[in-house]
């Protein structure tokens, strides 16, 4: 049993910087897999970005490399995504997920915990 909250969500202009987070509860927070995805009007959740317990390894989608930081701070129980240079099409509900795996994931089947979601609007 998983909790995941996220926040830091809001309304910003393209070209601007917003930092979202995912707090958990429940089973320990510093072995799982997490990562985040997005969902925009009329559109199927895509992927986003997803870092191992270690924080070690990363990986990003195109649409998001260069421009978003994924961390973690496990003391914390606390996931992080950083993001920069915000463009229109990044308009979306931000959704942060766990995995009890032991690698990078990007594949929503893979997360069997997920977060309410929290809005990011960019206008122009």
């Amino acid at each position: 049993q998983v909790q995941l909250v996220e926040s830091g969500g809001g309304l910003v202009q393209a070209g601007d910087s917003l930092r979202l987070s995912c707090a958990t509860s429940g089973r320990p927070f510093s072995r799982y897999t997490m990562a985040w995805f997005r969902q925009a009007p009329g559109k199927e959740r895509e992927f986003v970005a997803t870092i191992t317990w270690t924080g070690y390894s990363t990986f990003y989608a195109d649409s998001a490399k260069g421009r978003f930081t994924i961390s973690r701070d496990n003391a914390k129980n606390t996931l992080y995504l950083q993001m920069n240079s915000l463009k229109l099409e990044d308009t979306a509900v931000y959704y942060c997920a766990a995995a009890d795996v032991g690698r990078v994931v990007i594949q929503e089947y893979e997360y069997d915990y997920w977060g309410q979601g929290t809005q990011v609007t960019v206008s122009s």
